[in-house]
């Protein structure tokens, strides 16, 4: 794959992983609904040690939801973006997909949690396009 670089909306971190993409999935879980606002999430996961960061690392802040096994959540401190985290497990990073700056060259894989979409939502291809 090479290296991608990633980001926060503010620019205070910086990453880059290098490497293959282990997985990347839609996540409709509640937990994501929650720290995204949204549907779901797209999550991509990688080896701890395929993430070298740039600048910022101090800039994170990470949320570990007490009653989980796996779920954390990393933000930048300044403008809340989603930023890079370790799972609790320690079987890999979840990489936000939306953080990155460069196309990943791989299109997500499958969706997890489908079951757990709002009632609300609906599929982009039936929606309006502007």
């Amino acid at each position: 794959m090479g290296v991608l670089h990633g980001s926060c909306l503010c620019g205070k971190v910086k990453y880059e992983i290098n490497g293959n993409i282990i997985k990347f999935r839609y996540c409709f879980c509640p937990r994501c609904q929650k720290v995204s606002g949204a549907a779901h999430v797209a999550n991509i996961l990688v080896n701890q040690d395929q993430i070298t960061w740039i600048q910022g690392k101090e800039n994170i802040t990470r949320y570990d939801l007490p009653e989980a096994k796996r779920f954390a959540h990393g933000f930048c401190k300044t403008c809340g973006s989603p930023m890079p985290y370790e799972l609790r497990d320690k079987t890999g990073m979840v990489i936000p997909a939306g953080s990155l700056d460069d196309n990943p060259e791989i299109k997500p894989q499958g969706i997890i949690y489908w079951d757990h979409r709002p009632t609300w939502y609906l599929e982009p291809k039936d929606l309006e396009k502007m």
